[in-house]
């Protein structure tokens, strides 16, 4: 596939810009929503000219293509940049041990069998990890992320792990009813987020980060949004 990096600048500002204009309208300041792009298939050389833009945070879903882009990111640091990589896919325990010294948040811990092999592994390496809990907000069966109901008993647990700092909650609504589903997700943060300390609510994607943001968001992860249409089989 061929991307066109002006069509990509081109999406950047209007992402900005819509972001700007959501964060008017409900009394927030443009810069409590950080803008995620999300990189899956997306090529290293794509993603480094979203760096050029001020897009220092990406969002990997596959641990095998991250680490095959890796090398390409960290060579950035030479030349004054230092990305952000979020890991947002699905994450098995086999599959921890090798992002836990390069990505700097898991958004997707889901159990306390995850979040305790994520421990596990960076209290062998001596660092913390950022984590969000994930929440299947809509129930779906498709779709990763613990119950909304059993989401206080995991956050107890993610909290008393030594190795890793809750930060906060993920979700991945669905489509259909989008706005109620935010709603709804919102409110759960704003129920949990005083007493654990948290500061990051990761929800809103290309087809609704605007409505996310209504809804208390601090963080959107926009993909094809940004750089269009791709090739999901690769």
């Amino acid at each position: 596939m061929e991307y066109s990096y002006n069509t990509i600048k081109d999406n950047l500002t209007a992402i900005r810009s819509r972001i700007a204009e959501e964060c008017d309208k409900y009394g927030r300041a443009p810069e409590s929503v950080e803008i995620m792009a999300v990189t899956k298939t997306v090529p290293a050389e794509v993603v480094n000219y979203v760096f050029g833009m001020g897009i220092d945070l990406i969002g990997e879903n596959r641990v095998q293509e991250y680490l095959s882009k890796q090398q390409d990111y960290a060579s950035l640091t030479s030349l004054g940049t230092s990305p952000r990589v979020h890991f947002i896919g699905h994450l098995q325990t086999n599959k921890v041990k090798y992002i836990t010294e390069s990505v700097s948040m898991i958004q997707s811990v889901d159990s306390v069998r995850l979040a305790s092999e994520i421990s596990r592994q960076c209290m062998a390496k001596g660092r913390v990890m950022d984590v969000l809990c994930e929440v299947n907000i809509g129930g779906e069966t498709s779709k990763s992320g613990i119950a909304p109901d059993e989401l206080g008993d995991l956050l107890k647990a993610v909290s008393e792990l030594e190795g890793i700092r809750l930060r906060g909650l993920m979700t991945i609504p669905p489509p259909s009813e989008s706005d109620i589903y935010l709603g709804r997700m919102g409110g759960i943060y704003e129920k949990y987020a005083a007493e654990y300390g948290m500061d990051v609510l990761s929800m809103g994607m290309s087809g609704d980060y605007a409505r996310a943001v209504r809804y208390g968001s601090t963080l959107v992860r926009v993909g094809t949004g940004l750089f269009g249409a791709r090739n999901y089989n690769v």
